[in-house]
């Protein structure tokens, strides 16, 4: 499972996909709704607010915005809940470079042309309801650092 901390509109095809797919995953956990997954360590940035099921909502919805400006059609009642304000989750700059060096190693393979269209950017933003913050990698990330293309 990974939900990944940069903004949805750096994933390919296949990443967007997966991400929903994966995150609506997290969503079922988070609501108790299934045995399956329950002590994933991506989670716990989750558990820690006060409400991690509305926040996984909000984190779903920024996925599905990213969908539609593609034209895809993710379905947007499957995400149960969403939080009245949506929450800010601090990311630290050692995760987010660690997830872009992994997203990157994936380009280069799947859509080296998404790769070449963001080559330029060396600092990638967040997912909408992250805020970077300085710091290392994350405690709960497992992910070693792919080979940069």
């Amino acid at each position: 499972m990974r939900i990944w901390s940069l903004h949805p509109r750096y994933l390919d095809r296949q990443g967007l996909t997966a991400c929903w797919r994966e995150s609506l995953l997290a969503q079922a956990v988070l609501a108790g709704t299934t045995r399956g997954y329950t002590r994933h360590p991506q989670l716990e940035r989750f558990r820690a607010l006060a409400d991690p099921s509305a926040a996984i909502g909000d984190y779903l919805s920024a996925v599905a915005d990213e969908a539609a400006s593609r034209g895809y059609r993710f379905d947007r009642s499957l995400v149960r809940q969403r939080n009245a304000t949506p929450v800010e989750i601090p990311v630290t700059t050692g995760q987010l470079e660690l997830e872009w060096a992994h997203l990157r190693a994936k380009l280069a393979i799947r859509d080296p042309d998404r790769l070449a269209a963001f080559s330029k950017v060396a600092t990638p933003e967040p997912h909408p309801m992250f805020v970077v913050v300085p710091g290392p990698v994350a405690d709960w990330e497992r992910a070693t650092l792919d080979p940069v293309p």
